[in-house]
C-alpha cells in the first residue's frame, strides 16, 4: 500500500492511500468517517482495480482546511480530484458511501468527462438533514446545536471525547441503527473513536452544509454508468430516497440490501463486494470492447448475505 499527502486548492493537506494494481476506482466515505466501512470492500476491490482511499479536510489524518469557509460537498469534490490530479489518474470510478454519494455526484458535476461510473451506496443526492430517520427535525434543531457548540467549543469538545466507544456501539444496535447480529464490536469501533477526536463544530458546520447542497438537478443528465445501493433498514438514509434517485438516473442499476442498515458495506459484505465488483468490471469490458454501456431500465435487486 501506497500513502501520501497532497494539497488542496486552498493548501489544506489531504491524506490518501493506493492499494492494487488496474482502472482506479476511488472510495469516498460519509462525513465523520475514516474509512471504517470499507474494511471489506476495499482490499477485495484491490484484488483486481487499483483502489484510492482519501481523508476529507478535517478527517482522519488530512489536516484542517486552511479557508474555513471550504467545507461544503463541492469543496469535497474538489478535493478529490486534487488527490487524482496528484496521481496523474486521468479518469476512475467513483464510490461513495452516504455523504460520499454527494461528493460523488458533485465530482461528476465539476468533471463528468473523468468519472467512469459511479456506486453511490446508502445516500441520496442532498437535503440529508431534512430526510434523517425520515423526518426534518435534524434540520430544525442542527442550527441550535451548532450555535450551542461554537460557543462552548471545549465543553462540547470534553463531552465528545469522554463518551466511550464501546458503549456508543452499544446504543446503535439497541437504537435499531446498525444490524445487532451483523454489526460487530470490532467492525464499529473505528467510527466512533474517530467521533471522539474529531472538532464537533467542524463537523456540524460539514454537517449544515451537507444538509443544504442537492444534486437533483444533475440526475437526469448522468451518462456514467451507475450503481444505486440501499439498504431496506438504513435510517440515516431512506430507501426510498436512493430509489428515487436512482429511477431520475438515466439506465442506472437499482440494488437493495434486504435487512440492510446504513453500515451494510460492512455487516454484509460478501453479497454487496461481489455485486460492486461485477458492476464494475461488466463496464469496464464494455469499454474495453467499444460498445457502448447500457445498464437498461433500473433493476431492483436484493441482498441477504447469509
Amino acid at each position: 500500500m501506497r500513502t501520501g499527502f497532497v494539497s488542496a486548492i486552498d493548501g489544506t493537506r489531504l491524506y490518501y492511500t493506493v492499494r492494487g494494481q488496474g482502472p482506479v476506482v476511488v472510495l469516498c466515505d460519509g462525513i465523520l468517517c475514516e474509512g471504517f466501512v470499507w474494511k471489506y470492500l476495499e482490499p477485495f476491490l484491490a484484488e483486481s482495480f487499483q483502489v484510492v482511499h482519501w481523508n476529507y479536510r478535517g478527517h482522519g489524518r488530512s489536516g484542517p482546511p486552511r479557508d474555513s469557509s471550504r467545507i461544503g460537498i463541492a469543496d469535497h469534490a474538489r478535493d478529490l480530484w486534487s488527490v487524482l490530479d496528484a496521481l496523474a489518474v486521468s479518469a476512475a470510478s467513483v464510490v461513495g458511501h452516504s455523504m460520499g454519494t454527494q461528493v460523488c455526484l458533485e465530482a461528476y458535476r465539476l468533471d463528468p468527462s473523468r468519472v467512469q461510473s459511479m456506486t453511490l451506496a446508502c445516500g441520496s443526492y442532498g437535503r440529508i438533514t431534512r430526510t434523517f430517520h425520515d423526518t426534518d427535525v435534524l434540520a430544525r434543531w442542527l442550527p441550535t446545536v451548532l450555535a450551542f457548540a461554537t460557543k462552548h467549543p471545549r465543553l462540547v469538545r470534553a463531552l465528545v471525547s469522554r463518551t466511550p466507544a464501546h458503549m456508543a456501539v452499544r446504543i446503535a444496535r439497541l437504537g435499531g441503527e446498525i444490524d445487532p447480529l451483523r454489526a460487530s464490536t470490532q467492525d464499529m469501533l473505528p467510527y466512533f473513536e474517530h467521533l471522539t477526536v474529531m472538532d464537533p463544530e467542524l463537523y456540524l458546520r460539514m454537517l449544515d452544509a451537507a444538509g443544504m447542497h442537492s444534486a437533483e438537478d444533475l440526475l437526469g443528465t448522468i451518462t456514467a454508468p451507475t450503481l444505486v445501493v440501499a439498504a431496506e433498514r438504513d435510517t440515516f438514509t431512506p430507501p426510498r430516497l436512493a430509489e428515487q434517485m436512482a429511477r431520475q438516473i438515466p439506465g442506472s442499476r437499482f440494488y437493495r440490501v434486504r435487512d440492510g442498515s446504513h453500515a451494510c458495506l460492512i455487516e454484509q459484505p460478501g453479497v454487496i463486494n461481489a455485486e460492486i465488483a461485477a458492476f464494475l468490471r461488466e463496464w469496464l469490458a464494455r469499454d474495453t470492447a467499444g460498445t457502448t454501456l447500457s445498464l437498461g431500465t433500473t433493476a431492483d435487486r436484493e441482498a441477504a448475505d447469509r
